[in-house]
């Protein structure tokens, strides 16, 4: 199957997955190719859903969880939160915000390095840009994150630093000073690397950072983009969003999902950082680990959904 085929398979999976989750259908995904159903399990420690009227547990796919509230609040949910993971694509998150830190012209233009090869042996998701392009920056940003591009995350290390190795030692400089403890970068990609790790509670913490910069807020819960035209690309490329895509309710159950940046790696399992809001109250959620593949149901997904409903504190 092409790896156009599959995406388009793999887009009409996850639209037939959202659609029944918001019917409250999720429980009954199936996965493809007569693969057995995963089964969710009972969150561990949830004590703050106890007056949720309902005896029934919090239940989900994901074996890692974390809920907190945005600006370094509660702890709502914590399931292996500290456990330590391969965070995949959940690395963008470091990359952009310190592309978007460094480089605050949007309109400038940077040539992009001229061989991929690297990425398109490790099966790395695209934005679509070609090997010595010229693109602007702000293209690099929106490609980096909402179509998940390891193009475009090479485009900014590239950029900011002159190379991905003294890129990557200016992740771990921004980890250490925002107090992941548990946090160790390889790649500006998140392609897989036995010394590529984090955890729940250290992406969060990166996340809590990085959305307080108001231009990386706006490409973090942006859902579609078009670049701009150059001699590659004359009408542009148009970029979406992994996550929202596939067409997310905008409520649900009060609750709304505002951004959010998904992950996969074979190794780390379907990976989700994201952005809930109820009320006036915003909140992050990081899940790892959940089963699955980018041509299986989303079950990464199915969590937020179901935390986004069922889960989060009356406004």
């Amino acid at each position: 199957m092409t790896r156009q085929r599959k995406k388009k398979r793999g887009k009409a999976l996850l639209a037939a997955a959202i659609l029944l989750a918001a019917l409250g259908g999720g429980l009954a995904l199936r996965a493809t190719g007569g693969e057995a159903i995963p089964r969710p399990f009972p969150v561990e420690s949830a004590p703050q859903f106890d007056d949720r009227g309902t005896d029934a547990p919090l239940e989900l796919y994901s074996p890692v969880a974390l809920l907190v509230e945005c600006g370094g609040g509660q702890v709502l949910l914590s399931q292996r939160g500290e456990k330590r993971i391969y965070p995949a694509s959940l690395t963008k998150i470091m990359t952009v915000l310190l592309g978007i830190e460094a480089l605050p012209d949007w309109n400038a233009t940077v040539r992009l390095p001229s061989n991929f090869q690297p990425l398109y042996a490790a099966n790395a998701s695209m934005a679509g840009f070609l090997p010595g392009e010229e693109v602007r920056v702000a293209d690099l940003f929106y490609g980096a994150l909402l179509p998940s591009g390891a193009d475009a995350c090479l485009g900014i290390a590239t950029a900011v630093s002159g190379s991905e190795p003294a890129f990557v030692e200016r992740m771990n400089r921004r980890a250490r000073e925002l107090g992941m403890e548990d946090t160790h970068f390889v790649n500006a990609d998140g392609l897989h690397h036995p010394d590529h790790y984090s955890t729940a509670a250290d992406i969060a913490l990166l996340l809590d950072s990085a959305l307080q910069n108001p231009a990386f807020y706006r490409v973090f819960t942006a859902h579609s983009y078009t670049t701009a035209p150059n001699s590659a690309h004359p009408n542009g490329l148009f970029l979406t969003s992994t996550l929202f895509g596939v067409g997310i309710p905008s409520q649900l159950g009060g609750g709304a999902i505002v951004g959010g940046k998904t992950g996969y790696t074979e190794e780390a399992g379907l990976c989700l950082a994201t952005l809930l809001q109820k009320g006036d109250s915003r909140y992050l959620l990081v899940t790892a680990g959940a089963p699955g593949s980018h041509q299986s149901a989303p079950y990464h997904v199915e969590d937020a959904l179901n935390i986004c409903q069922n889960a989060l504190p009356d406004a």
